[in-house]
């Protein structure tokens, strides 16, 4: 696309440089030519001037293992800096990010673009280097890839968040952000694909551009013409490590459910209605005789879930949402899991020749890593030489963990804010049973259990992870 630009804009200007035979229709025509491409280029500058003002670049530092040769179980870590970008959502310091520009960050610093006068006379084409602030994360989503941060700042210059539902196939678009740690750098492109699935079970999809993205560009706004976000610029596909114009970015209407429940809550509730939507396929339509190859199709219905208290059979065809067309499987679940938990949504359904409407109640959904989240705090779950946050296995945690096999314990509820990179592989959700052979019930016991140990000493964690009972070995620093 980079390429078809330049040859129209080359080709405008060829045709306005053309000697023609001297007449005043064919000078007025060259001179609307200029005039068209002269226009173009003021538009495009006056999109980077409204928005390079809410880019900002993030500084994050932290702690990473230290590679030594093949041997990377050294034990010993080492100071890690990286960088990213983000953009300004709220006047009042929001800024939203990828989680992987911050994940295991011990201090976010983040670089506030300094506001300059365009039309100031005498004024140096060298920007100054912004305003370094430090910043906090309000929470993330690993599903999504995305994290809020807070600058103690207000009335900063913001950008608002599109509809990426009505991005379409050819969109021009520009990716902003600090690529390679290069600042205030926007690139241009279109929109390659609407919707990209980049796993067959992925449950996120992207917006897919050849605007050029590169190391350093992940969290920046990828924005439409009118200088709306209808992205956060997330990865690349790269053989040789930078841009090859395969991108991908958060669509703008998942930032938005992610960033209003961060900033709300503090972590992200997802919704679920009890069902396993597939999606239909020519092979699955003759083997069933649906009679149509394309949509959605209930594989299964859990019993006692919503969806089967609403009504909803194995085999319903589901060509609508809330009025909006349903064409696969993972567009049903994404389109459910931001609907507010305990809201009502309205499926359009086929079941045989009866067309429904049924409305079914949308639930938590058990399996989200964040659920426990919101019933721990530092000061009474932390277990600091674990690095995590921990709470007491009773009857009403043990029935939001499918499949539990445990009567007691401590369940990880999150890896504690200032944990550093080590050797405990704890995931939340894991219910640790006993250390080094002996039960734990509750966080005292865990507790006093790590903290009679010392540096260096071997410690076995009996943890259960899905149903799985497992041990954990390391040993303590």
């Amino acid at each position: 696309m980079r390429v078809s630009i330049v040859l129209v804009l080359l080709a405008l200007v060829t045709q306005a440089a053309a000697d023609p035979p001297d007449s005043s229709a064919q000078e007025r025509s060259r001179e609307r030519a200029l005039s068209g491409l002269d226009d173009v280029s003021r538009q495009f500058q006056a999109l980077s001037e409204r928005v390079e003002p809410a880019v900002v670049a993030i500084l994050a530092t932290g702690y990473q293992p230290l590679q030594q040769g093949d041997a990377p179980g050294s034990g010993l870590v080492t100071r890690r800096q990286a960088g990213g970008s983000g953009v300004i959502v709220d006047a009042d310091g929001y800024v939203v990010t990828n989680l992987h520009v911050v994940e295991g960050a011990s201090r976010i610093r983040v670089r506030l673009p300094i506001p300059v006068d365009a039309d100031a006379p005498g004024r140096s084409v060298l920007k100054q280097l912004g305003k370094v602030v430090g910043a906090q994360v309000v929470g993330f989503d690993r599903e999504t890839d995305l994290a809020v941060l807070k600058v103690a700042e207000t009335g900063l210059p913001f950008l608002p968040l599109g509809d990426s539902d009505g991005v379409r196939t050819g969109q021009l678009v520009f990716a902003f952000g600090s690529p390679l740690g290069l600042e205030n750098s926007v690139t241009m492109g279109i929109v390659s694909a609407v919707a990209r699935q980049l796993r067959p079970e992925d449950p996120m999809i992207y917006i897919q551009t050849d605007a050029t993205i590169n190391p350093g560009s992940s969290g920046g706004p990828l924005v439409n013409a009118a200088g709306e976000i209808v992205g956060i610029n997330t990865l690349i596909l790269s053989q040789s490590g930078g841009s090859e114009g395969i991108g991908f970015a958060a669509p703008s209407n998942i930032v938005r459910n992610v960033y209003q429940q961060i900033k709300l809550n503090g972590y992200v509730r997802r919704g679920q209605i009890g069902v396993h939507a597939q999606t239909i396929t020519p092979v699955l339509a003759e083997g069933l005789a649906l009679g149509r190859q394309w949509g959605v199709v209930l594989g299964d219905v859990y019993p006692g879930g919503p969806a089967a208290r609403a009504g909803l059979q194995i085999g319903d065809i589901v060509i609508g949402l809330d009025g909006k067309a349903m064409e696969n499987g993972r567009q049903l679940d994404v389109n459910i899991y931001r609907a507010p938990v305990g809201s009502t949504v309205t499926l359009d359904v086929l079941r045989g020749q009866e067309r429904l409407s049924v409305p079914v109640v949308v639930v938590e959904r058990s399996d989200d890593i964040n659920r426990f989240f919101p019933m721990v705090s530092p000061d009474q779950n932390l277990v600091p030489r674990l690095g995590m946050l921990g709470i007491e296995l009773r009857p009403e945690i043990a029935a939001m963990i499918p499949g539990l096999r445990s009567q007691s314990g401590v369940v990880v509820a999150a890896r504690a804010p200032d944990a550093v990179y080590g050797r405990v592989a704890l995931a939340p959700g894991d219910v640790i049973v006993s250390v080094n052979g002996q039960a734990v019930a509750n966080l005292g016991q865990l507790r006093a259990a790590i903290d009679r140990m010392k540096p260096s000493d071997s410690v076995v964690l009996q943890v259960e992870r899905r149903g799985q009972l497992q041990f954990l070995a390391f040993e303590l620093d």
